[in-house]
């Protein structure tokens, strides 16, 4: 005791560590996490090629093992002005930003809570200084006293409560790092089909002017051949037809044009603009086959399968914080400083003052509060885990749908191609035979509409397959790196 009365901060350290020892020798209640079994399949639905489900069974090749997803979305996407469009679009994005600061609000909830676990300090000192006259028999006197005090409070984490509380915020900031780089990947996936879908609707603009002026031409020539009693007037009429229908094509693919610019805008956090080309969609690289990997790694690989999981971590911990409460709550507190009527041996002779408190609190009845508690935690953590497991099953959904419209659209695209060829030349012999004398004008008109058809429609095919090689990509965990 006379120890502890010379040295107050000494006392209060020693209470301290003596509580730390404590905290260190509890045990945390609650269930540790592990992560849950699922159901993996041996491949994807639609690959090209039998891939196993682990690495461990069955040895494998780097070419099978490599995953498109874990591809850089630079090397992925080589058009130059594609790569420039999502680099602004990553840097500018709100849906971006939006996510960064909820990862800040996160880190910050984190470092509140994980407080908890640690003892609060606190110091402060007073100087009074009293002066009174003298009045009548009673003689003046002036009085100083100071006071300096340290002062701590320390709820012991006896049973895990905090670090449970900790390791649920710690696994929410993981979360929504997780989510952040789910925006990402969705926001390079969303450049790239609308970048797609704008080139396609830049061919077939395209496709639309170069078959009006042909068409027009045309026309004239027929209007020229009507009037000198050569065509008739039904000719005319038909040839007009295919003018009006190339014609009609033209404003409504500028409309579409303009508001997929703005869209693109919009996702690269501009107003309303237009947006510069690179490569025709004719010219965008793309292998026939890609590589999908394994399907176990696409657990790693996927960032909404990760946030799941953290989610899921995080309602595991939760469980441990609501059981705790059944528990004692223990505390310490303890006052040191020095306390003296004479500022000059405010730190000498016998100044020193110190008080000790401890106390605990164990809840008896609560009208099922308690029970309540772990019952909420559990069925969250109940909720958050079909939640991960209906991600997985969604993420292995996706990945084969994507392989299936890459591999199927790739197919009807070159069936498209054939179309258009053999609809051309039928076009061009019509017209052989229409100024032969040897057919009339309606078997032109439906040879040039069957043609333009066709051409619009392997447009829309070429940017199909393309828009199912983003979306595959995506579906592999890729375009967050």
């Amino acid at each position: 005791m006379a120890m502890f009365m010379r040295s107050p901060w000494r006392f209060l350290l020693n209470a301290l560590f003596c509580g730390a020892l404590l905290c260190l020798e509890a045990c945390s209640v609650g269930p540790n996490y592990k992560r849950p079994a699922v159901t993996i399949p041996a491949a994807y639905r639609g690959a090209s090629v039998s891939e196993p489900a682990t690495t461990e069974s069955v040895p494998t090749s780097p070419s099978v093992a490599r995953s498109l997803g874990a591809e850089k979305w630079w090397d992925v996407f080589e058009d130059k002005e594609l790569q420039s469009l999502i680099r602004t679009a990553l840097k500018n994005n709100y849906d971006v930003r939006i996510a960064a600061a909820r990862v800040l609000e996160a880190q910050a909830q984190l470092g509140i809570t994980r407080a908890d676990q640690f003892p609060s300090l606190s110091a402060g000192g007073n100087v009074n200084s009293v002066r009174n006259p003298k009045i009548g028999p009673f003689p003046g006197y002036e009085v100083t006293q100071g006071e300096l005090t340290a002062s701590a409070a320390w709820n012991l984490d006896f049973w895990g409560r905090y670090r449970r509380a900790t390791e649920s915020a710690r696994a929410t900031l993981l979360a929504n790092e997780w989510a952040q780089k789910e925006v990402m990947a969705t926001l390079v996936a969303s450049v790239a089909s609308d970048y797609f879908l704008l080139r396609q609707l830049d061919l077939e603009l395209e496709i639309s002017q170069r078959t009006l002026d042909s068409r027009q031409d045309s026309l004239d020539l027929t209007m020229t051949l009507e009037q000198h009693g050569i065509n008739s007037l039904l000719d005319v009429r038909q040839s007009e037809q295919l003018v009006y229908t190339a014609a009609a094509e033209v404003p409504d693919l500028e409309r579409q044009i303009a508001q997929e610019e703005n869209a693109i805008s919009i996702l690269l956090g501009n107003n309303p603009g237009d947006i510069p080309r690179g490569l025709k969609l004719t010219e965008e690289p793309h292998a026939p086959e890609v590589p999908v990997g394994l399907p176990s790694a696409l657990l790693e690989r996927r960032p909404d399968i990760r946030q799941a999981e953290q989610n899921l971590i995080a309602a595991n911990a939760q469980i441990g914080v609501a059981r705790a409460a059944y528990f004692p709550q223990i505390s310490l507190t303890g006052t040191a400083g020095y306390e003296s009527a004479a500022l000059t041996s405010l730190f000498t002779g016998p100044a020193g003052v110190w008080t000790l408190a401890g106390s605990f609190t164990q809840p008896i009845f609560e009208g099922g509060r308690l029970k309540s508690g772990v019952r909420l935690a559990e069925a969250q953590h109940e909720q958050l885990l079909l939640t991960y497991q209906q991600t997985i099953q969604g993420a292995f959904r996706d990945v084969s749908n994507a392989l299936v419209a890459y591999r199927k659209n790739r197919e009807f695209r070159i069936q498209q191609q054939h179309l258009v060829e053999s609809a051309q030349d039928a076009s061009r012999l019509s017209q052989i035979r229409f100024k032969a004398g040897t057919t009339d004008y309606l078997e032109v008109l439906t040879n040039e509409t069957n043609s333009f058809s066709a051409e619009l429609t392997l447009a829309q095919a070429q940017g199909n397959e393309l828009n199912a090689l983003v979306q595959l990509y995506q579906a592999l965990g890729g375009g967050w790196e």
